[in-house]
């Protein structure tokens, strides 16, 4: 008969409830998930509403939002699961998200919020502590890794150029369509009064101005570090000149009282001599 596993006692910090959780059956150390109720003030559009969100600590780079899903699902329904890189405040998320165009791959260990459709699934997840290690890959479930894993992202990579275009008309036609929306709320609002009296006035002309991306910040620094330095290049020319010609006078001025007292000498060594 099978020993039974032994049970490592992990001690949590204060408000937080251990999970042992494992990546697979024939794994042998066991992996801590620090979970604790997410409770904020809730305000509108909040993605993390309290009493139902679960805040997760300590997530290992292979456990995706299916995985932590399929390893709460024992505990009530979920309806989100958001894994970031860092806790912070809940954001309303972008509807459309691009399949193409996303941010990077996240390596290192982060945090998620895991939202149940009832209030009882965050007390029947933090109740998981007593039981044995949650699995993350199982069977009918497998969590790719190694060579599979990057053979699949390899394939995910490939681009299918209609598709692409596809998208990238789509957004350029929306695009379009909120400039000219924009641009006929504007021409409506241009002269009109609001209600103390002030008149919206716009500027146009052929080059409108553009709104300022990083790196477009980037060049007005660079451009106006190089100014700077012109501009002390100059100081620094100007000064030398200064210098050289206040030089040159100090010397026409010694040379001015060599002179004098050459001459005054002359003079008194001058002597009648009529014959």
């Amino acid at each position: 008969m099978a020993a039974a596993e032994p049970r490592v006692a992990v001690t949590a910090p204060p408000g937080y409830t251990a999970l042992a959780v494992k990546f697979g059956a024939r794994q042998r150390s066991s992996h801590c998930l620090l979970v604790k109720e997410h409770r904020v003030r809730e305000g509108p559009g909040d993605t993390h509403p309290p009493h139902r969100t679960l805040f997760v600590l300590n997530v290992p780079p292979y456990c995706g939002p299916e995985a932590l899903s399929r390893l709460f699902a024992c505990c009530g329904a979920v309806q989100s699961v958001d894994l970031r890189d860092k806790p912070g405040p809940g954001e309303k998320a972008e509807k459309g998200t691009s399949k193409f165009f996303t941010d990077r791959t996240a390596t290192g260990f982060r945090v998620a919020y895991v939202v149940f459709r009832k209030p009882a699934g965050v007390q029947a997840a933090k109740a998981l502590s007593q039981e044995g290690p949650l699995l993350i890959s199982t069977e009918s479930h497998p969590v790719k890794t190694g060579i599979s894993k990057w053979i699949a992202r390899y394939a995910d990579s490939v681009v299918d150029r209609e598709e692409l275009k596809a998208e990238v008309d789509a957004y350029m036609q929306d695009y379009d369509k909120k400039v000219a929306e924009e641009e006929a709320k504007a021409a409506k609002e241009e002269g009109v009064p609001d209600e103390e009296g002030w008149v919206k006035v716009t500027r146009k002309g052929r080059k409108p101005g553009l709104p300022r991306t990083e790196a477009a910040n980037l060049r007005v620094l660079e451009r106006e570090k190089r100014k700077r330095a012109r501009k002390e290049l100059l100081n620094f020319y100007a000064w030398q000149h200064r210098e050289t010609k206040r030089e040159h006078i100090a010397q026409l001025r010694k040379k001015f009282e060599e002179d004098k007292q050459r001459i005054a000498l002359m003079r008194a060594q001058r002597k009648f001599r009529p014959y």
